[in-house]
């Protein structure tokens, strides 16, 4: 009997496992819990029941197993099941085990096509978009790949194309039936014959053109094409093969670093010249947080937890966790800018602002708020200003500093206004500080002021400073 390497994505959740007052508060683990991580764990993780001298000697399967998926997700690795891996457990995700301990990754045995042409039929279409969306969404994450490989992808409309491509519910035909509205999304084929390379789409979810209210049919196919190419799962957050959904703009959407690779190394790459006159866009890569030249773009607060922006990505630091994790912004915050400019966290509205350009965001929690994105003159911040370099939330006075150029404003949270009196420049405030901020945020009492790789540790009463250090202090490297 032939067998093939089958590959289900489904939706990302877009909660948070702790209580809404607090996400480092988490509920306590339930019978309910401990259920689902055995049974994600033989799901994922191949986690089997032993017998024999393992189990005589007390060597607990679960153990190692929670081990290995924390290591793949980069969770503090514990061993035991805890808040954040539960956390993690409950996002809904892709059906295809993630054991294989890597970034990009390909099938056993590295299964491809041996042609470079290769044709697709769309066989069917779901009522929730237009044909002429469907098309075009399909062609577009085909070509995502293209552009990478000396792969050539040609629609056909009758008989059996490489790629077989339909709509359908719970069983459809391929013994791994679908599961209704959310969870399992689509699900894809390795290349082989038969089957393989094939992708189906659950049509009980509300797949969309461009909205976020549903699931961009572009970027699942995207994913599941790579599947029907040989790719399997990457542990990279921001690689289109990283096993969970999030949504993610297709009009800016450009195939991140870690996926070329991938593909790449089953493929080589594509022969034909680029056009000058319109160059590609560079591939993003996924920063690391250990990385000593590192600019960070913003840090903030958000109900106990520590947020560190830089590019598309955010890591989040809880006092109980070891390890930061990191996501893509828009898995959290789906209408959320990236590259921002600055952050931070009201503690008086209980809402963070995220700020790019002349426009800010606010959310309370993971929730967008009503209203916005607004302008910066929202705060009373002069229209000269484009653009603020940082911002922080002082809990003992409640105002909020915003940083500009040299300068610094105040503003009165409680009042909704700009003190008078402002701007000041940052050296009247912080002592010997004449560069430029680049991010801000307070924590525990004192207040942090970046300036590219360095942090500076202030005492903002008196303004002294006490000590400078990376900006991976908080990241909690190794190094540091």
């Amino acid at each position: 009997m032939r067998s093939y390497s089958l590959c289900i994505i489904t939706s990302l959740a877009l909660t948070v496992y702790c209580a809404p007052a607090s996400p480092t508060s988490p509920a306590p683990l339930t019978a309910q819990d401990e259920s689902l991580a055995e049974s994600y764990l033989k799901n994922f993780f191949n986690l089997t029941e032993e017998r024999g001298p393992n189990a005589r000697r007390g060597i607990s399967p679960v153990a190692r197993k929670l081990t290995e998926m924390q290591r793949f997700f980069g969770l503090q690795i514990t061993g035991s099941l805890d808040a954040d891996t539960v956390t993690l457990m409950k996002k809904s995700r892709c059906g295809v085990p993630d054991g294989n301990i890597a970034q990009f990754s390909t099938f056993g045995g590295s299964p491809k096509w041996g042609k470079n042409s290769l044709t697709y039929r769309i066989e069917n279409h779901t009522p929730d978009m237009s044909v002429a969306e469907i098309d075009d969404s399909i062609e577009k994450a085909l070509q995502v790949w293209a552009k990478v490989t000396p792969l050539r992808f040609t629609r056909i409309h009758r008989g059996t194309a490489d790629i077989m491509i339909s709509f359908g519910s719970r069983s459809h035909g391929d013994y791994y039936p679908f599961d209704g509205p959310d969870g399992t999304l689509a699900h894809a084929f390795a290349p082989s014959q038969g089957i393989g390379g094939d992708a189906h789409f659950d049509d009980d979810e509300t797949f969309t053109f461009r909205s976020n209210r549903g699931y961009v049919l572009f970027m699942v196919a995207a994913h599941e094409f790579g599947h029907s190419l040989g790719l399997s799962h990457s542990d990279d957050p921001g690689a289109l093969m990283y096993p969970v959904y999030t949504y993610r703009n297709p009009d800016t959407f450009v195939l991140p670093r870690d996926d070329i690779n991938g593909i790449q190394t089953l493929y080589g790459s594509n022969p034909d010249p680029k056009d000058p006159a319109r160059p590609e866009p560079e591939a993003p890569t996924t920063p690391d947080s250990c990385d000593s030249t590192m600019v960070l773009d913003a840090v903030t607060t958000l109900r106990g937890e520590m947020l560190f922006f830089k590019d598309s990505f955010f890591w989040r630091s809880q006092p109980q966790s070891y390890t930061p994790t990191q996501s893509l912004i828009t898995g959290f915050w789906p209408n959320a800018p990236v590259n921002i400019d600055a952050a931070y966290e009201s503690r008086q509205s209980d809402k963070i602002f995220l700020f790019k350009g002349r426009r800010v965001w606010a959310f309370a929690g993971y929730t967008p708020v009503r209203g916005y994105p607004k302008r910066l003159s929202t705060f009373g911040l002069p229209r000269g200003v484009r653009k603020i370099d940082a911002a922080l939330y002082d809990a003992d006075s409640s105002k909020t500093l915003f940083f500009v150029g040299n300068n610094y404003y105040s503003y009165d949270e409680a009042r909704r206004t700009m003190d008078r009196g402002f701007p000041k420049r940052v050296d009247e405030t912080f002592s010997g500080f004449d560069r430029k901020v680049t991010a801000a945020f307070q924590y525990r009492g004192f207040t942090y002021i970046y300036s590219g790789p360095y942090m500076f540790e202030y005492d903002l009463r008196s303004g002294r400073l006490f000590r400078v250090l990376r900006n991976g202090y908080f990241l909690r490297c190794n190094n540091y």
